[in-house]
């Protein structure tokens, strides 16, 4: 299983390169945020889309949400000192904290995460 950051299921949806490895990692079985999914509709509301387009977005996506609880929230705060310099935001912290909780690897299109990765203790694969 793997878990997905927005940029990933943006590349997937939108057929950007790199929608291979997302297809892959869904097969194999991916879960994301709810606060990533956020993210993911977010772009497509900003391009037009309306609650019932986004809301097809979903059902038609076969990802698990996780709910943001506590345990990701304090997770994704503590994350805070070693991500900032790569800029991380709030979303790129729950998702890794998400894949530190499960020891499963996050999937993304920002190369930044690579330079974070070993410092949060989480493995991270780059889609392009």
């Amino acid at each position: 299983m793997t878990v997905l950051d927005a940029s990933a299921v943006l590349a997937l949806t939108l057929a950007e390169a790199g929608q291979d490895r997302v297809m892959a990692a869904i097969l194999g079985g991916a879960e994301m945020t709810t606060v990533n999914f956020a993210e993911v509709a977010g772009r497509y509301v900003r391009n037009g889309a309306s609650a019932a387009e986004v809301q097809a977005l979903r059902d038609g996506l076969p990802v698990v949400l996780v709910p943001v609880d506590e345990d990701l929230a304090v997770r994704a705060a503590l994350m805070v000192g070693a991500t900032r310099a790569a800029g991380l935001s709030l979303g790129d912290r729950l998702c890794l904290a998400l894949a530190q909780r499960t020891g499963k690897p996050a999937l993304t299109a920002d190369r930044g995460w690579a330079a974070v990765a070993a410092a949060v203790g989480v493995t991270v694969e780059v889609l392009r």
